[in-house]
């Protein structure tokens, strides 16, 4: 039997112990403590033909969630930037990519050995998807406090919860949920953050240590507020999401998409997420 096999069914590189590899190579063993004890983050940027929008601050973040959960980073940010420039350029010039630098721990018990930190850089071919637009619908889950999770990190511990609310809306016909925080104000749909629209001004929820300020929605706020457009980053009640003019998402993998349907009401996309998304755009072009 092989050592390893591709995780993904599109072509991949991944760096790992100093080197290129073809493909997904199998990095972890029963007895680590990332296999049973969890720890292990990771970030996500996108290099579409070539252009990597806020590069540099994904590589920032994987180090900063790394520390959070007490290991050690083993590259700077800046070293980390370097090798994903370097990784891009194996592939053909107009790919459009996903990339995904993670670190796990080795050894400990229950903590974490600083010193076991491992990094892995897996870069891989992920075609944009079409803004066809996605349905939600109020999620049963919540998304955790900061005193009853690492929230603060892009951590892979968090996602069983995602999972959760993703299968429950998926077997409802639905795509993802919209998820309340702790005290039951709108958080953010499953796995992206969550913007709506009313009478021409955009709101979010503000971030309070439940949900990631994820580095697309920090991006979309401030070329929406450059370009006139008024954000309110404020505690949002669900019931304000069923009277929006528009609701839609950011995120790195999909990076602006419109919702169409949320519970029994259809939407359409509307100018000012045709803005949003413009301006994300113009400016990704330009990185």
């Amino acid at each position: 039997m092989a050592k390893s096999t591709l995780v993904h069914k599109t072509p991949a590189q991944t760096y790992l112990n100093g080197e290129w590899r073809e493909g997904s190579p199998a990095v972890l063993a029963p007895n680590m403590q990332a296999m049973w004890l969890a720890t292990v983050v990771f970030d996500g940027a996108r290099s579409l033909r070539g252009h990597m929008a806020d590069l540099d601050r994904h590589c920032v973040r994987v180090n900063a969630s790394a520390q959070f959960l007490g290991m050690e980073p083993i590259y700077t940010a800046k070293e980390i930037e370097r090798l994903t420039r370097e990784g891009v350029s194996r592939f053909p010039e107009d790919a459009e990519l996903y990339i995904c630098p993670m670190y796990y721990a080795e050894d400990g018990f229950i903590t974490p050995d600083p010193d076991s930190t491992k990094f892995v850089l897996s870069i891989y071919e992920a075609p944009l998807p079409e803004p066809k637009g996605f349905m939600a619908l109020r999620s049963s889950f919540r998304r955790p406090a900061r005193d009853q999770a690492p929230t603060e990190a892009k951590a892979s511990c968090l996602y069983p919860n995602v999972a959760r609310s993703v299968l429950e809306a998926r077997q409802k016909g639905f795509d993802v949920g919209v998820i309340l925080d702790p005290a039951g104000n709108v958080a953010e749909f499953s796995y992206t953050n969550l913007f709506y629209a009313k009478n021409g001004v955009i709101h979010t929820p503000v971030i309070n240590g439940t949900f990631l300020n994820g580095i697309t929605r920090q991006r979309i706020i401030q070329l929406l507020r450059d370009d006139g457009i008024e954000v309110e980053e404020r505690s949002i009640d669900y019931a304000e999401l069923l009277e929006a003019d528009e609701l839609f998402c950011t995120g790195n993998y999909s990076k602006v998409m419109p919702c169409v349907r949320l519970d029994t009401r259809a939407l359409q996309p509307g100018p000012l997420y045709q803005r949003a998304r413009h301006l994300y755009f113009g400016f990704s072009d330009e990185s």
